[in-house]
């Protein structure tokens, strides 16, 4: 059976959609590749199960590569493909929003902390 999309943003909130897909997609554009326990540090809030889940998906999607180095204990990298860089300007668009909103939170006076802005792991990515 054929799918239909009524609008393209299916087809992309199909791929990237959900709380953890589009941080880990961020992650791996700012620091390149990343160890499953890296992700671990790097989004404190998802289980192991969540995480392994939502990489397998952005792996059958296309979007990561799954490196395994044959070495004990063993050790895991992922990294974005070509098809996957290509979600770069989009999620850059999606951060800088969600900064801009933020600020508009902290200026109705709401308790909210932004740990890292985009522009921060920018240059950490130039500067390590």
């Amino acid at each position: 059976m054929k799918k239909v999309y009524n609008i393209g943003v299916e087809a992309t909130i199909e791929v990237v959609g959900g709380k953890w897909k589009p941080v880990i997609l961020c992650h791996l554009i700012h620091y390149g590749q990343i160890r499953t326990s890296e992700f671990r540090r790097l989004i404190p809030g998802i289980s192991q199960k969540m995480l392994t889940n939502q990489l397998r998906e952005l792996e059958q999607s296309g979007l990561i590569k799954r490196k395994v180095f044959n070495q004990v204990p063993p050790k895991v990298e992922y990294s974005l493909t070509p098809y996957g860089q290509e979600m770069e300007p989009v999620l850059h668009l999606l951060c800088l929003w969600g900064e801009k909103h933020i600020d508009r939170l902290i200026d109705r006076g709401e308790d909210v902390l932004l740990m890292q802005r985009d522009e921060d792991l920018a240059t950490e990515q130039s500067h390590p």
